[in-house]
């Protein structure tokens, strides 16, 4: 199974960030988002338990740089090359213009997606 980032379904197209989604690629959802630097996505995640992100991501970062905080308090900067495993209860704010590949559970992405694009009208 394969697609072309120009055939996944852009979910958001908004100052400078474009999402793209593709549900059941697979048993996952795999994404392919461009983010610009000085996104915070703590203010997106309020409400949801510890206001942190409750899905499993895998994935590489092809360019850019991210910092991703956990429950417990650890952080890790991924950059440009990297391959990561995000495991739930975690929030990220992007150090550097970002392009990421991103799979994740189907189920808790959702909602967590659906989350995001609530408060983002909340904003």
């Amino acid at each position: 199974m394969k697609i072309n980032k120009a055939n996944i379904p852009v979910v958001m197209n908004d100052n400078g960030t474009v999402l793209r989604s593709q549900k059941h690629f697979g048993d996952l959802t795999a994404t392919y988002n461009e983010i610009p630097a000085g996104t915070d996505f703590g203010p997106l995640l309020h409400g949801l338990k510890n206001n942190h992100c409750h899905c499993t991501h895998y994935g590489t970062v092809l360019d850019g740089a991210i910092r991703i905080s956990y429950d417990n308090g650890n952080e890790e900067l991924i950059t440009s090359g990297d391959l990561f495993y995000i495991p739930a209860g975690h929030t990220a704010r992007v150090e550097k213009d970002l392009k990421i590949v991103i799979f994740s559970t189907i189920k808790e992405h959702s909602e967590v997606i659906n989350h995001v694009v609530k408060q983002m009208v909340r904003i």
